[in-house]
C-alpha cells in the first residue's frame, strides 16, 4: 500500500458581526447599475481558480440589470430589494434581511435596491 501525502491544513474563515461589520473594500461602482452610479463594498472571504467564491457585498441604492454568468446564492443581511425577472410574466420578488435567493446561471433581470443592502453571498 502506497502511503499518500497528507493533505494541506485547512484554514477556518470566521467573519463576526457579518450585518454590521465596517471592515469592507471599497469595490468602485457598480457596472450594471442602469441609473446614476451606484457604490459598491465588500469582503471577499473565500476564492478559488474555478472562480467561485463567497463573501459579504454591499451596494447603495438604485436600480441595475443582470445576466448571471454563475449561480449565486444570496442571504440578505441588512437592506431591501425587489428582483424582477426578464422572463414574460414573471412577478416581482421582494428580498429583505433573513431572505434567501438561488439566481442560477442564465438567470436575468433587474434588481432595484430600495435601500444599501447588504448580502452575504456564494458565487459557484
Amino acid at each position: 500500500m502506497t502511503d499518500l501525502p497528507a493533505a494541506p491544513p485547512v484554514a477556518l474563515a470566521v467573519l463576526r458581526d457579518a450585518a454590521s461589520t465596517g471592515d469592507l473594500e471599497d469595490w468602485g461602482p457598480l457596472e450594471e447599475a442602469t441609473g446614476p452610479p451606484m457604490a459598491t463594498s465588500g469582503l471577499t472571504m473565500w476564492a478559488d481558480e474555478s472562480g467561485s467564491e463567497c463573501g459579504i457585498w454591499e451596494c447603495t441604492p438604485g436600480p441595475s440589470h443582470w445576466v448571471l454568468e454563475t449561480n449565486e446564492l444570496v442571504h440578505v443581511l441588512a437592506g431591501s430589494m425587489t428582483v424582477t425577472p426578464d422572463d414574460p410574466g414573471a412577478e416581482p420578488v421582494r428580498l429583505g434581511p433573513g431572505d434567501s435567493a438561488l439566481f442560477p446561471l442564465g438567470w436575468s433581470g433587474r434588481w432595484e435596491i430600495h435601500e444599501r443592502l447588504r448580502k452575504l453571498y456564494v458565487i459557484f
